[in-house]
């Protein structure tokens, strides 16, 4: 699947919720199926910086695509970042640089999220975008 086609399911699966509890529940719920985070990767070199919380985040690069791996010490957090995994992990670099995120206005998840936490999304998604620039450059 590409970005907008994970983006419009990921809309899909927010809509069946019209409490903003029931959301969040979901997102803790997609962030207990994250995948654990090697320890080895929760350095401070892959701690992303603006966060509140601590949020670990890996990148490697395989047959074109990068492949993220993240782990937080907050549940909303961690739902958060498994949900940018899903969006953009397994894309091409340029996929995830041009990436226009426009589930997270749709969802409503941008609105509810507090400025701290919505500042640490930012934080996030730079990271991700970052990460795979600098894959994109180094395997060209």
């Amino acid at each position: 699947m590409n970005i907008n086609e994970i983006q419009d399911k990921i809309i899909e699966e927010f809509s069946v919720f019209e409490d903003w509890m029931d959301k969040y529940a979901y997102l803790i719920e997609l962030g207990n199926n994250l995948h654990a985070l090697d320890s080895k990767h929760k350095t401070e070199q892959n701690l992303i910086e603006g966060c509140q919380s601590k949020v670990w985040l890996h990148a490697e690069y395989k047959d074109g695509k990068v492949i993220y791996h993240a782990d937080s010490d907050a549940i909303i957090t961690k739902g958060l970042v498994s949900v940018m995994i899903r969006v953009l992990s397994n894309q091409s670099p340029q996929n995830i640089v041009d990436a226009d995120l426009y589930f997270l206005e749709k969802t409503g998840i941008q609105k509810h999220l507090s400025p701290i936490r919505s500042n640490g999304l930012l934080a996030m998604i730079k990271q991700m975008k970052l990460f795979a620039m600098a894959l994109k450059s180094v395997n060209e």
